[in-house]
């Protein structure tokens, strides 16, 4: 089988040699089609390198770590990230580089290139998903091209195409990937078009920015947006973006421009023209079509061709959202300054007007209407949360990404380190905790008195008012973390009698990194690079503090809550306290409706004869190091001042508002998975092992088994303590 093919050769039409993407290229160019001349670096070429580098045990152990359809949406991320990382570390063989010199010819060596995916099976008619793996533009040279070729390979196992696996076909021993390459055709006008309207029934579609068409495929750039008449061919509507821009190609790869006042890129004839040519592709493969071009010197060039991307009408199919999740730089430079300039201070002053209310001054009625304002309020803001924050997210992994390609680690997550040490607000807290504990440590006499739960020193009791004027918003599930002093004087005694914990970097440490990676950016991206690492810290700051800033409105909903329930107490018609919010609104309001308490679900356990014995579990490796200690399952606010020194603390997951406990840890697993959930984040400040996304860890392991955590491998080995012991601490275990 042939390694690089010309792709108006005939025999180049079979999508099993050059691709979904190939294949219909080569057929337009049959059809006598305006399309750019191309070289396809057929699938043979993707096999030499993936059994010459030994990556297919490697696809197989990380996709079997777990049952995929198991798998969080950060899980998928980390497991495509370490993929692609052993891809980047992977050399190309040598007769691959040599056939592609060789087709290289001195004009398409020196000319902008475009490097773009092609994987048997992606553009066919029952599974055509736009953008799904990677391609490049500007690509000059053929170490240049090669490096691009590594990672349009490694785009077969990104999170994009894992989570279409199914419909791909994707498998280890059967997956493959073809790549085209083209003289980049740097058009006036670019676009999409689509056979059927993805919104309108009976219209056709088209999208077009000035310059190059990245920008919008990428969603950097807003088109202007058409719909026209199937059957007249008339423009039924357009709509243009809130500002025109450009991309164009830079020393540095590509840059954007502002087009203030710049009119349409196109006009009726041009629509009518690309029109014409969707329909004419049409024909040719015999289904509706969406195409993706440009115009160059006045003439219309198409690009690719593929089946319109089939729709679902299953709501419960995320997948479109998740993808929704990867943003641009561009688009994250935007959420940026709303997130920090707007929300974030709206978000506070909303808590600060609130929290300024009076609850003892509400009769009853008041105060149900209260509750209500402050539950409608804190929801807002959980909307605003996954509309604006969670997608701001991306910046610590589009940072992932970059420094990956660079510098190209053993460690797929050692991005992280030059991320860490950043002023995060959970970071703060447990340094305010870790003063109260240093002042207990050097004073034998408040430490005496603490251990008899007195708290008779005045300057110490301010300081830990102090504490709780400042942080005593954090919310645990539907708890106040510190409603009870008393778990907090004890919290306090347990980090005042072991050592004191550090961070596991330094300023000094990050400032090292990052000019160690900075170093080994080329000089013409070392501005990008600077931007994306900046835009990095900030994403990785707030993927943590917007959780606390969110929790002062649950909090405020808790204490609204807590002071109906006070009211109830003394009120005959309440059977006994109530804890479901609806019915504390309701009774507020009905004096006389008798409100019997919720029914709380009843835990069936299994009995200790047939409780399952796990010896190893398997999750997904998020912090480095070993450890091992006894482990202490958290369930609950009362469990976190349970926590010893040296123990492992294994739970669901770490909320931002737990996290003052993993200074005194050794190790953290959690079931839920993810690099960029709060536990491996602050797991990795603290330089601890983190193992996550470990099947009903919080079911399979219990507080007392002895636990050794390995996090390079994402392995828990688990030594059960006895039965017996499980029944002399039934609060603490269970």
């Amino acid at each position: 089988m042939p390694l690089v093919v010309d792709l108006r050769a005939p025999e180049t039409r079979e999508p099993s040699l050059v691709g979904g993407k190939g294949a219909a290229l080569a057929m337009l160019a049959h059809h006598g089609l305006a399309v750019p001349p191309a070289l396809c670096l057929t699938t043979a070429a993707y096999e030499i390198f993936v059994d010459g580098a030994s990556l297919r045990p490697v696809i197989r152990q990380e996709l079997g770590r777990k049952n995929f359809d198991d798998m969080r949406w950060e899980e998928i991320w980390d497991t495509a990230l370490r993929i692609r990382n052993r891809f980047l570390r992977a050399s190309v063989p040598q007769a691959v580089a040599a056939a592609l010199a060789e087709r290289l010819t001195s004009e398409l060596a020196s000319t902008p290139l475009a490097v773009r995916s092609s994987a048997p099976g992606e553009d066919a008619a029952g599974a055509s998903f736009a953008g799904l793996h990677d391609s490049f533009v500007g690509v000059r040279g053929i170490d240049e091209v090669v490096a691009a070729v590594r990672s349009v390979w490694a785009s077969l196992w990104t999170d994009r195409a894992l989570l279409y696996r199914r419909e791909l076909g994707i498998d280890p021993d059967r997956s493959s990937m073809a790549v085209v390459i083209q003289p980049l055709v740097q058009g006036e006008v670019s676009g999409v078009a689509f056979g059927v309207h993805p919104t309108r029934p009976g219209h056709l579609a088209v999208e077009a920015v000035h310059g190059l068409n990245q920008g919008l495929v990428d969603g950097t750039i807003e088109p202007d947006h058409w719909a026209i008449d199937a059957t007249t061919g008339r423009i039924a509507a357009h709509r243009p973006p809130e500002s025109r821009r450009r991309l164009t190609l830079s020393a540095a790869g590509t840059e954007i421009e502002d087009l203030a006042g710049a009119p349409a890129p196109l006009d009726a004839h041009r629509i009518d023209e690309i029109t014409a040519a969707l329909r004419t592709v049409e024909t040719v493969f015999g289904s509706p079509q969406d195409i993706e071009w440009t115009i160059d010197a006045g003439s219309l060039v198409l690009l690719q061709s593929r089946p319109v991307t089939t729709s679902t009408t299953d709501e419960s199919d995320k997948r479109a959202w998740y993808l929704s999740l990867t943003r641009s730089l561009d688009n994250l430079r935007g959420l940026r300054r709303r997130v920090e300039d707007d929300l974030l201070p709206a978000m506070d002053r909303e808590a600060d007007e609130i929290a300024g209310r009076d609850l003892e001054s509400f009769d009853n009625r008041r105060l149900a209407a209260e509750i209500e304002d402050r539950r409608s309020t804190h929801e807002r803001w959980v909307d605003v949360y996954w509309r604006e924050f969670i997608p701001f997210a991306h910046g610590i992994r589009l940072f992932g990404q970059f420094y990956n390609e660079i510098v190209r680690p053993d460690d797929p997550h050692e991005f992280m380190n030059l991320l860490g040490g950043t002023p995060m607000l959970s970071l703060l807290r447990n340094r305010r905790l870790a003063e109260l504990a240093a002042a207990i440590r050097a004073d034998p006499q408040l430490a005496s008195s603490l251990q008899l739960g007195e708290l008779d020193d005045p300057d110490f009791s301010e300081r830990v008012d102090a504490f709780l004027d400042e942080f005593g918003d954090a919310v645990y599930g539907n708890r106040a973390v510190f409603e009870d002093r008393r778990g907090l004087i004890r919290l306090l005694g347990t980090m005042a009698a072991a050592a004191p914990t550090e961070q596991a970097f330094g300023a000094k440490d990050v400032h090292e990194m990052t000019a160690a990676f900075l170093a080994a950016v080329p000089a013409a991206r070392r501005q990008l690079a600077e931007e994306i690492l900046d835009v990095g810290r900030v994403s990785y700051q707030l993927r943590d503090d917007d959780n606390i800033h969110i929790a002062r409105h649950k909090a405020l909903v808790i204490d609204a809550v807590a002071e109906g329930r006070r009211r109830l107490a003394q009120t005959p018609a309440v059977a006994e306290e109530l804890t479901d919010p609806d019915q504390v609104v309701a009774a507020l309001r009905h004096p006389n409706l008798v409100v019997e308490p919720a029914t709380a679900p009843v835990a069936l356990e299994a009995a200790e004869g047939i409780r399952p014995q796990p010896r190893q579990l398997v999750g997904q490796p998020a912090g480095p190091g070993v450890a091992t200690g006894p482990a202490r399952r958290i369930t609950g606010v009362d469990d976190l001042f349970d926590i010893e020194s040296g123990e492992v603390l294994v739970c669901d997951a770490v909320e931002p508002n737990m996290t003052f406990v993993v200074p005194m840890v050794s190790a953290v697993v959690e079931r839920r998975g993810g690099m960029l959930i709060h536990g491996a984040i602050i797991a990795r400040e603290y330089g601890l092992p983190c193992v996550t996304g470990v099947p009903d860890a919080t079911s399979r392991i219990r507080t007392g088994d002895r636990l050794t955590v390995d996090g390079y491998l994402g392995i828990v080995t688990v030594v059960p303590r006895p039965a017996d012991e499980h029944s002399e601490d039934r609060r603490a275990t269970d």
